[in-house]
């Protein structure tokens, strides 16, 4: 077996919000969206539409979102799991102390800015599904 790339699926409440989320804090852009119908694939959300399913994507990261109720259908052990995560999605950046700046003073729930034993400046931020995110940087 050969593995060419990871993709995380996020179960969430509302993909619309999700995305809008990842786009206004982190600079991801909608790459493609399935809606309500699952009739065919959008590049960009309609007014008053719902959709069971979007990816995003920013630089060499893609993130794909599906509404609780796909999700749960789809990837049948989430039936009796809640939403959120026990695992951290960790990304290395670069520019992490201004990034760390920007994102606490969007009042988002993010920790302290910390150089760890293994030479890594790094936090963690709470997204608006419970997901956790790490950022990091290797100290100068």
């Amino acid at each position: 077996m050969k593995i060419t790339k990871l993709t995380p699926n996020f179960e969430v409440a509302d993909v619309k919000e999700a995305v809008a989320f990842y786009q206004d804090n982190f600079g991801f852009k909608l790459v493609m969206a399935v809606p309500y119908t699952q009739d065919g694939i959008e590049q960009n959300f309609k007014e008053g539409k719902e959709y069971v399913y979007a990816m995003i994507q920013k630089d060499n990261v893609a993130i794909f979102f599906q509404r609780t109720d796909s999700f749960k259908e789809d990837v049948v052990f989430a039936k009796n799991v809640p939403l959120g995560a026990s695992v951290s999605f960790y990304m290395d950046i670069v520019g992490i102390k201004e990034f760390h700046q920007e994102m606490k003073s969007r009042n988002l729930e993010v920790t302290d800015l910390k150089t760890t034993w293994y030479g890594m400046q790094e936090f963690y931020l709470k997204d608006i599904n419970g997901y956790i995110l790490g950022f990091a940087e290797k100290s100068e």
